[in-house]
């Protein structure tokens, strides 16, 4: 009889012939036709995004204090904050070897997630599946048009839902975590726990849900096809010549701005900032309640530096109101841009920005 090591290391290596295999298998490359009539995946709108800080007890003292959020799951180093009433969150990690503080990632939230369903499909839209993580060495645009799946911390039976992530690159080498709906941070699995740590005080200002993302890249047109046609996403308002690209609600969105450089971009794509709705929103109020905070006014012409807040108004020519939508902006301990705005925002028209 073998010993329970020997079982264990059998298991082992059974799992890692498993990955092995499906590393081989040969992934053959649809046709641009092939791409064109893939069936997008659906998805349910934005569900989470992780900033990467370089101290993550700082960073959960401030959000905590300025937002009330409770804990929803710890794994590992990374702590997971809910927003409003859920299921949206997002997560505090330390920045990896020769990483700067950065909006790393977004994640979208998949109805009947399942990773193998999910692999097949993203390769049906021509992306290669590698099981190779994020941190193998490679630069953030040599991820572009991949997709992976990093395996969490801790012990699981089941080797590619309950302890993986799954992730995708886009042509900028933005990551995209693809995640079932009820996810938050631990893993996949119908099993995983989500238990609610309250903060220690009630925050200033209560946030409601994630609104939308704003990502720089080479070219826009590019991204924003790319996007169409492996989710099924259409424009829900636009603001200059940059659509936004809109989610199952109405008011969720991702936008990506820059030129219309041809090619392989010659530089990464990068997530300038996250959005967030709130509750009981006025510029004046939500600005007092920053300065009530500690958090000081930026200079006008300076760039943003950690802890402050500034107003940037969105003209007509924009999309915005005719006096200019007011949208609200700070900057967290480590100089990470965070909007803040009305929960009727959808980045239209209107003084709260609720006309799309």
């Amino acid at each position: 009889m073998k010993s329970t090591t020997s079982v264990a290391n059998d298991r082992i290596k059974a799992r890692l012939a498993l990955v092995a295999g499906m590393a081989l298998l040969p992934m053959s490359m649809p046709s641009v036709a092939q791409q064109d009539a893939a069936e997008p995946i659906a998805i349910d709108g934005l569900h989470s995004f992780e900033l990467r800080v370089s101290d993550v007890e700082r960073s959960l003292e401030f959000y905590q204090g300025l937002f009330g959020a409770p804990v929803i799951s710890r794994l590992g180093d990374n702590v997971s904050l809910q927003i409003g009433d859920g299921p949206h969150y997002f997560t505090l990690a330390p920045t990896r070897r020769d990483e700067q503080p950065h909006i790393h990632h977004f994640a979208l939230s998949v109805p009947g997630f399942n990773i193998f369903d999910l692999q097949r499909q993203l390769s049906d839209h021509g992306i290669t599946r590698t099981v190779e993580t994020l941190y193998d060495g490679r630069s953030s645009l040599e991820t572009a048009g991949l997709t992976w799946t990093v395996r969490l911390p801790g012990e699981g039976e089941d080797m590619m839902t309950e302890n993986h992530h799954l992730y995708v690159a886009d042509p900028n080498g933005i990551p995209v975590q693809l995640s079932s709906p009820d996810a938050c941070g631990a893993g996949e699995g119908r099993g995983v726990p989500c238990e609610l740590e309250p903060a220690p005080e009630e925050g200033l200002i209560e946030l409601r849900e994630i609104n939308h993302f704003t990502t720089y890249v080479a070219n826009y047109e590019v991204t924003n096809d790319f996007y169409r046609n492996l989710f099924g996403l259409g424009n829900q308002a636009f603001q200059g010549t940059f659509p936004l690209l809109g989610l199952s609600d109405g008011r969720q969105f991702m936008m990506f701005v820059g030129g219309t450089q041809p090619g392989t971009p010659a530089q990464p794509g990068r997530i300038d900032h996250a959005s967030l709705n709130i509750e009981n929103f006025t510029e004046e109020s939500v600005l007092e309640r920053l300065t009530e905070y500690g958090l000081t006014a930026r200079p006008a012409g300076e760039d943003a530096r950690p802890l402050q807040h500034w107003v940037s108004r969105r003209m007509p020519e924009r999309g915005g109101a005719p006096g200019g939508t007011p949208e609200v902006y700070l900057s967290d301990p480590d100089g990470i841009h965070i909007q803040l705005q009305h929960h009727t925002y959808c980045g239209g028209g209107g003084v709260f920005g609720e006309n799309c």
